[in-house]
């Protein structure tokens, strides 16, 4: 591949690479990138956009004695590029491969698994500390950007980190956000200057002389400070970080490898936080990822010389976008949320007919929660969409916020169970399990196209309190000829009176289910299937109906400790079922990176691992029997 990046094995190699071979190394790792995502699928504009910076950081710090987080972790391709991780980089996202995030199994210079934003302020921030009190050396850095920054979290870090009197800095890569802008020429010349090496070593050493000057030395220190100050306030329109109690420098061009250097190197002599902006472009290098990097940020694959993402059949997240707009239409109170995921909810073609009842609040779940809480008290119907791995972080506001209030929000819950590659910060598996124990919740969970349409406008029309509809990533699969589409909140399929065997699922898992059901059937069987549309709350007579039969399975693509099969099990119990149960759910919700298909055969959640389970009960019970014989 690359003729610099093959000699690249670790940060150090970088460091003595002229500024030419610098510069082709940021193109040889592009290339890389481009090539690689185009086959694996992943995160392409961010990445491309981090590469100058990535080599900057690599230059500027000892790295892994030093300490760097990625605020996105989406981001640190390069990163992983660049330490040690070059010949293993062909299997990014591929199962028992890379990670698409920084993971601290992985390698030693991932200080901290990322998969949600907002965090690595307050994680390294906590890694600061940590060395400190243990007398270890090193500098700390942050580096947070492709919107992290929106995240209510990342100020409750730089609230606290700016309490420091040692060094720490935070990178803020600005790809385009909200971002107040330093005003003016004058403005970026003190910026320069105040960031040159040489300036902080005479700002450092007149601070020292003029203290030792007797008597008056240190009040005239402190006038010049003060007068300092409210000059650097009347040029710079971006001061709420210096009223953090950080000292902040920028912005840079964050494609200049050697400006960013020298600006990192220099930061490290600054005994107190430091935030330096940079500004960067999503995409760079590939004329597609740039012209619209949200189409580009996250990718199944493409074609790299046509552009081609090759996504255009229908999915879960484009017939809710619709089906949305359809009841909005019918509807003037209902709103659409987002938390930065209007192109992966479905929901562009909402903002565009309805631009003034469409909110996107940035990556703030919690904000976006009890914001739907607002407009519900205020007479709207706010519809939430997010994906189910985000929404966990807004679980106290569903409760107090939302449910306490006994308004009436609705969840659009996206990629919900197994979600492929993105790996196990991004599984959707915890939502039907915590969703549960909130008072009064219901939530459905359809297994197809015209379920998730129905279901949706029932629950617009008919719901209370906090409602939800969960439905996984991408499209729908096996559809029985003999399936009735309907609002019930339970159906039955197979034998309708007394059978041996009972498959209970809800969901996406019904499809392998149903499959499973007409084979079980085949081999003289005797099944009834009941596929729950409502999980939350059951419905008691689908726990009666099932405790008819002798053996009832409950397969469930999510958590098995409180979810949606163990309170079905509790449920039976409770209705005096004598018979066998068995729950196949997930135990180690932490699920590795693997397609979508692989890791659900795995977990033996799928078509032949719902058979398995039936036939070996059934033949166990054979065996016994032919031995009491």
């Amino acid at each position: 591949m690359g003729k610099i990046l093959d000699k690249i094995h670790a940060p150090q190699d970088l460091k003595g690479l002229t500024d030419e071979e610098l510069s082709c190394l940021c193109e040889e790792i592009r290339e890389l990138i481009i090539g690689t995502v185009s086959d694996n699928g992943g995160h392409l504009a961010s990445n491309l956009g981090v590469v100058e910076l990535t080599v900057a950081l690599a230059l500027a710090f000892d790295l892994p004695k030093d300490t760097i987080v990625w605020d996105v972790g989406h981001q640190s391709y390069p990163y992983k590029l660049l330490t040690g991780r070059y010949d293993r980089f062909s299997t990014i996202r591929r199962e028992d491969g890379l990670s698409g995030f920084p993971r601290r199994e992985e390698s030693e210079y991932d200080k901290f698994t990322t998969g949600h934003a907002s965090t690595a302020i307050s994680m390294v921030l906590g890694i600061s500390e940590a060395n400190h009190l243990q007398h270890r050396d090193g500098y700390h850095v942050a580096v947070i950007g492709d919107g992290a920054l929106s995240g209510g979290l990342a100020y409750e870090g730089l609230n606290n980190a700016g309490r420091l009197h040692r060094n720490l800095i935070v990178i803020l890569n600005d790809n385009k956000m909200s971002i107040s802008r330093n005003v003016g020429s004058m403005a970026r010349y003190l910026t320069h200057i105040r960031t040159k090496s040489t300036y902080l070593k005479i700002k450092n050493n007149l601070e020292s002389s003029l203290n030792k000057i007797p008597v008056i030395g240190r009040a005239v220190s402190s006038a010049l400070y003060r007068i300092k100050e409210t000059i650097k306030k009347f040029f710079y329109n971006a001061t709420i970080f210096e009223d953090f109690g950080f000292s902040y420098y920028g912005p840079f061009d964050g494609h200049d490898v050697q400006k960013l250097r020298e600006t990192l190197e220099s930061a490290k002599m600054i005994q107190k936080p430091v935030l330096i902006h940079v500004r960067t472009y999503k995409g760079k290098g590939y004329q597609y990822a740039e012209q619209a990097p949200a189409i580009y940020h996250g990718l199944s694959g493409f074609d790299v010389d046509t552009g081609d993402t090759g996504e255009h059949s229908r999915t879960f997240s484009n017939v809710f976008g619709d089906a949305l707009c359809q009841l909005a239409q019918e509807n003037p109170k209902l709103c659409a949320i987002t938390a930065a995921m209007q192109d992966g909810t479905g929901l562009s073609g909402f903002r565009e007919r309805f631009p003034d009842r469409f909110f996107d609040v940035g990556i703030a779940e919690e904000h976006a929660v009890t914001f739907a809480g607002g407009l519900a008290a205020g007479g709207m119907m706010p519809v939430f969409a997010v994906y189910s791995t985000f929404l966990q972080r807004s679980y106290d506001e569903l409760l107090h916020d939302v449910s306490l209030q006994n308004t009436k929000v609705l969840l659009a819950i996206d990629r919900a169970g197994i979600v492929g590659e993105d790996g196990k910060t991004h599984q959707g598996l915890f939502d039907a399990a915590y969703l549960r124990t909130i008072p009064n919740a219901t939530v459905y969970s359809p297994s197809y196209f015209e379920e998730l349409r129905s279901q949706l406008a029932l629950l617009v029309r008919e719901g209370v309190g906090l409602c939800a509809v969960r439905y996984p990533r991408g499209k729908e699969l096996y559809r029985p000829s003999w399936i009735r589409m309907g609002l019930e909140t339970y159906q039955v399929y197979g034998e309708q009176g007394r059978a041996e065997i009972c498959v209970v699922t809800y969901g996406r898992m019904f499809s392998f289910a149903a499959e499973a059901m007409e084979h079980l059937q085949a081999s003289g069987l005797s099944v009834k299937l009941v596929k729950l549309n409502r999980i939350i709350p059951i419905d008691p007579a689908s726990v009666q109906t099932a405790a008819k039969c002798e053996k009832v399975f409950f397969f469930e693509e999510g958590v098995r400790q409180g979810g949606v099969g163990e309170h079905f099990g509790f449920l039976l119990n409770q209705v005096g079922f004598q018979g066998k149960y068995v729950l196949r759910a997930i135990d180690d919700p932490y699920v590795e990176h693997a397609p979508m298909f692989r890791s659900l055969e795995k977990l033996g959640l799928n078509t032949a691992g719902i058979e398995g389970l039936v036939f070996d009960a059934v033949e166990r019970r054979a065996d016994l029997s032919e031995k009491e014989a």
